[in-house]
């Protein structure tokens, strides 16, 4: 046989293969449509529900997140809150939920299984399986091994390490006072990477002063990644500069793993006593302390294995990506939130003087003698809560279950033998059924009574999921947000500069992009009327990276 005829005949059974694939998929959904299962009407036995997703997606600026689309999507289905998108073959077929009852069962009752989805586009940041992706067993032995780097007690004996880092990013906002339109999400960006680093393996690299390895490698794999973008996931050369930084997150993560487990391991020798958090309290020596008292092995013959540190590398990637990701950009949209609203500025203010006194010159020195003061600004903790409500920086997808169903609130049954779920956080959040003016920002809610309207149902509110797999770090993102803002709020004003950044990048543009707005009319730049819309940017960064005016008070 030619190789001419060998290519025709591997082509025919190759488009053979996915033609069949691709029919009995459809199949299958199709035979979900006719027994009434709710899904958008434009269903395509070509494409699914690609194009109806298309259809939202180009009402939004390039870059906006695609769940601020399928948010959208979403009102169209408030009566059953439960509805299937068939994404395939871009993504299995979900079942889309912002039923909060729903998600309960997803998370909760039944706790269904990541899908394969998470470890395809999670791979790219953390290197392999992670705290994400894997299996609930596999699962259940890494959590245990990194819960007490980030229980409460240790979270809260770390602010004082937070506090030297929120203190350059004030001096770096007195600095950005005198120089015009400042990128807020770029310092936000370095200052939660100085602090993840430090909380995570115990090294100060000085990410808002210097550039390191590390930090650029990071920085570098988020700029070539994407959870949905083609444009980015289809770039051929996406895999290869994802790979080579990633082997450069490798080695520096497997250094700093090294060293702490030969500090352990020297201790326990030196002092032939049970290992105590002797060499400080970081996530990564924490994990290394329990897996060594683990191993119960000879301490004087134990080595690192070599499967513990690619998996903790694996999770250390993951933890210096969501450490620093969604918190940078959450804090940003505190600030956003809090210059709209002068009356919950005016009340933040208020209570971080009668917390710390009116010199906030004070505040850092106080905080480090009683960090605990933290707890006690309840108002600041319910403004966060209500930006993350606002702002969930993601979603979560759950595979389906042989014999599993979900039931919505009127007693429908979605079973999901061959469909996932995904909880939609933009829609579970902004359900006017559960949710007493849902588009507002009121932080009262989270202070409010059982009794009272606005009383918050505890299950819509999800920006770190619920359940065994809820976020680990959780208790350090609300440390390090309070932080910023009992040591920031009552120095600087912050608002947003979109008209002036508009008009600069209007003026800077070339023939070619001018000749493309005349022939086809100036691209969307707002979501609802906001200008500082999530984009698809990894953790949904603020548009353009939130140019805004810093003036000290």
């Amino acid at each position: 046989m030619s190789w001419t005829a060998a290519l025709v005949v591997v082509a025919l059974t190759t488009a053979s293969y996915l033609f069949h694939k691709t029919y009995v998929h459809r199949s299958r959904i199709n035979d979900l449509r006719k027994q009434g299962i709710p899904m958008p009407k434009e269903w395509s036995w070509f494409t699914g529900h690609l194009l109806t997703l298309q259809k939202y997606v180009n009402r939004l600026p390039p870059d906006a997140n695609v769940n601020l689309a399928m948010r959208d999507l979403a009102l169209e289905f408030a009566d059953t809150e439960v509805f299937l998108m068939d994404f395939w073959p871009v993504y299995p077929p979900l079942l889309v939920v912002y039923d909060p009852d729903a998600a309960v069962q997803i998370t909760t009752k039944y706790n269904l299984p990541k899908t394969d989805m998470h470890l395809q586009f999670m791979r790219p940041i953390t290197g392999g399986p992670n705290l994400i992706s894997m299996s609930d067993q596999e699962w259940k032995i890494w959590r245990s091994l990194f819960n007490p780097g980030f229980s409460s007690s240790v979270m809260m004996e770390n602010v004082p390490h937070i506090i030297d880092k929120v203190q350059i990013f004030f001096e770096r906002l007195k600095e950005g006072a005198k120089n015009g339109i400042v990128s807020l999400d770029s310092l936000t960006t370095s200052l939660t990477m100085d602090v993840i680093v430090k909380l995570t393996l115990d090294a100060d690299l000085d990410c808002q002063r210097s550039e390191s390895a590390l930090v650029s490698a990071m920085n570098n794999i988020i700029a070539w990644h994407s959870f949905w973008d083609p444009r980015i996931l289809m770039h051929p050369f996406r895999p290869l500069v994802q790979r080579y930084y990633g082997r450069v997150m490798n080695t520096h993560i497997r250094k700093e793993l090294i060293k702490r487990f030969n500090d352990l391991k020297q201790a326990k020798l030196d002092s032939n006593k049970t290992i105590e958090h002797t060499s400080g309290k970081s996530v990564i020596a924490l994990a290394i302390e329990a897996y060594i008292k683990e191993s119960q092995q000879d301490i004087r013959t134990l080595e690192l294995d070599e499967h513990f540190a690619r998996y903790a590398t694996y999770q250390t990637r993951l933890f210096l990506f969501a450490g620093n990701d969604t918190t940078s950009s959450t804090i940003v949209y505190v600030f956003h939130l809090l210059s709209q609203h002068p009356e919950a500025l005016k009340k933040l203010r208020d209570e971080h003087d009668t917390m710390f006194g009116t010199d906030a010159n004070q505040t850092p020195r106080m905080l480090k003698e009683e960090p605990a003061l933290l707890n006690k600004c309840s108002f600041t903790l319910a403004v966060i809560k209500e930006t993350l409500r606002l702002y969930p920086p993601a979603a979560t997808m759950r595979a389906g279950r042989n014999g599993v169903s979900i039931t919505d609130r009127h007693g429908n049954i979605y079973p999901m033998d061959y469909v996932g779920a995904t909880i939609l956080h933009p829609a579970v959040h902004s359900n006017p059924r559960v949710w007493v003016s849902p588009e507002k920002f009121i932080p009262e809610r989270f202070l409010v009574g059982a009794e009272h309207d606005l009383y918050v149902n505890t299950a819509a509110y999800r920006p770190f999921e619920q359940g065994p797999r809820n976020c680990i770090g959780q208790t350090l993102v609300y440390n390090e947000i309070r932080t910023v803002m009992v040591m920031v709020a009552r120095s600087f004003d912050i608002v947003p500069a979109y008209d002036e950044w508009d008009a600069i990048r209007e003026r800077q543009m070339c023939g070619l992009a001018r000749l493309k707005v005349w022939a086809m009319g100036k691209p969307v730049k707002t979501v609802h009327g906001d200008r500082a819309y999530q984009t698809e940017k990894a953790g949904t960064h603020p548009a353009d990276g939130y140019p805004c005016h810093v003036s000290s008070r």
